[in-house]
């Protein structure tokens, strides 16, 4: 039977920590950290890194395991996700994950199949089914599985043409159906999965404000740390909200240049996530922020799918 594991995802700034507090309380669950920079020591400002304070007695996995000069891959959040489930599972609480970096989550979710299947595939197949998605539509595309395989199509969304082609290329090449691979037929988890995000206004209003926070908070010298310490040499040091600062460091942008660069930078991040996750995840997406009374319906479908 696949492991339940309940995720949240979303933009910055709509409140995925505080829900995942709410719910393992609620739940029994423990919390794992889906963001590829908060793995790090020493970055918690600008990471906007869950304080003790705030877990209100919540395990949480997957922060400050790593020294800012350590790589951290997709792979390794897989193998580290895989580990903590299990952990957490044997004590019989509810994994939970949070975060926003939908690359990293999805990989999890898809059992760390995201293009770069272990069946073999002609190129001149996948080159045939991508033109055919941009030539007639993602729908047109998802119809054509639909028809050989219906129930890979029911758990595959339509705009996620990645996994679609994948889908019919198994299919296409080997005759056997992707339905019946590990991919979807017998994946290990059975994941619910909801969304947090809000007005777009309100959005950008909530993460300038964020990190106008931040620099109150130590942004700066957490900044300056990193890039002392080899500033965007360093893995740590690709993450928005410090590569921004390190011109101000060298003496070649003002400060408020840099700042307003983060911002702009942190909104721009929002919508790729919010696209990532509308186009390859099938979320059940809520607004908190202006409507929070409905954390009541998140309860009752949290509820309803542990059963």
């Amino acid at each position: 039977m696949a492991q339940k594991v309940l995720v949240i995802v979303g933009p910055t700034a709509v409140g995925k920590t505080d829900l995942s507090i709410k719910l393992a309380h609620l739940f029994n669950g423990e919390v794992i950290s889906g963001d590829s920079m908060q793995v790090y020591q020493g970055l918690d400002v600008g990471t906007a890194k869950v304080t003790e304070r705030e877990m209100d007695g919540i395990d949480h996995h997957l922060l400050n395991i790593l020294k800012p000069d350590q790589p951290f891959s997709v792979a390794d959040f897989v193998d580290n996700s895989e580990k903590e489930i299990k952990k957490i599972a044997t004590k019989q609480h509810l994994p939970i994950i949070v975060g926003g970096t939908g690359l990293y989550i999805q990989a999890l979710l898809d059992g760390f199949n995201l293009g770069s299947p272990d069946t073999p595939v002609g190129q001149d197949i996948r080159k045939e089914l991508e033109k055919f998605a941009v030539s007639h539509g993602n729908k047109a595309l998802w119809d054509r599985l639909e028809k050989v395989d219906p129930k890979a199509a029911q758990k595959i969304p339509v705009n996620n043409v990645r996994r679609v082609v994948r889908a019919l290329e198994v299919y296409l090449q080997t005759g056997e159906l992707f339905s019946k691979q590990n991919d979807v037929g017998s994946r290990k988890l059975d994941p619910l999965i909801i969304g947090l995000n809000t007005d777009r206004k309100l959005l950008y209003e909530r993460i300038n404000s964020r990190v106008e926070h931040m620099m109150d908070d130590g942004l700066l010298p957490e900044a300056r740390q990193l890039y002392q310490d080899g500033g965007g040499e360093l893995p740590a040091g690709k993450g928005i909200g410090y590569k921004e600062l390190f011109p101000f460091f060298a003496g070649e942008a003002e400060l408020e240049q840099c700042v307003e660069l983060i911002k702009k930078n942190s909104r721009h991040y929002a919508k790729r996530q919010l696209t990532w996750f509308r186009n390859r995840m099938n979320v059940s997406w809520f607004d908190l922020v202006q409507n929070p009374q409905e954390i009541a319906k998140i309860e009752q479908i949290v509820t309803e799918w542990i059963k």
